[in-house]
């Protein structure tokens, strides 16, 4: 029986490819170009990805785009950069002293529910269909409408100043890079992402997701076409 060569796929990203490196990789090892995903990981990030194989499945692709998001993130507190994140240059340091665990807890906590969110200039989104990160690194800002957004659940993991592990689930289009920051400027120190990783997508988990790595690379001629087998409608 000829297995089908249409559907989606989880594959868990590493730290390093952009998605649309990922895409590039699953064309090679298709040999397919209708090839999607479901939602950008920043190349620094890690975690979840639902990626659409095939013409049939690239045309579904929108009814994952607006699914809940679940992520953990590693920020770090007392100090702002430019990007929100790593790999932005500091604008502000922080001199006083390590903020106790009670403040830390009603600051972050002050974050749940519906809001309004400012996307970051280092971001994908288009405005006059131009991608903000461009303009960012021409050195240009530009006004930017807030989103509505809800963080439905945010929880601390652990707390050791400066470092701050909190989990977050949220609506779709939510900026965990603009979270961490506001949740610096709320308590006066300063703050950026160190590291991220989408855990889920909807009802979709991480944990059933394939490493990219565990698929068969182009020199494999794809004799046993295993990536068939993670396939889902």
């Amino acid at each position: 029986m000829k297995q089908k060569e249409s559907g989606f796929i989880l594959i868990d990203k590493p730290v390093g490819p952009s998605s649309f490196g990922v895409i590039a990789r699953l064309r090679k090892i298709t040999s397919l170009k209708k090839i999607g995903h479901a939602g950008t990981l920043d190349p620094f990030a890690s975690g979840l990805l639902v990626c659409a194989i095939g013409r049939e499945a690239t045309r579904e692709i929108e009814k994952f785009v607006k699914l809940d998001k679940e992520y953990v993130a590693d920020v770090v507190l007392g100090k702002r950069t430019d990007t929100f994140d790593r790999q932005g240059e500091t604008i502000f340091e922080y001199s006083g002293e390590k903020i106790a665990k009670k403040k830390i807890k009603e600051v972050v906590a002050s974050f749940s529910g519906k809001q309004e969110q400012i996307p970051p200039m280092f971001s994908a989104k288009k405005i006059n269909g131009k991608k903000l990160y461009e303009l960012a690194r021409q050195g240009i800002e530009i006004e930017r409408q807030p989103s509505k957004i809800e963080i439905f659940k945010i929880k601390i993991l652990k707390y050791n100043w400066p470092r701050l592990k909190i989990r977050v689930k949220c609506s779709s289009g939510t900026y965990v890079r603009s979270l961490a920051d506001d949740i610096g400027q709320k308590l006066g120190c300063g703050a950026y992402l160190e590291e991220l990783r989408r855990t889920k997508i909807g009802k979709f988990d991480v944990k059933k997701a394939v490493k990219i790595s565990c698929l068969p690379n182009k020199k494999e001629k794809l004799k046993n076409s295993n990536w068939k087998k993670y396939l889902f409608s």
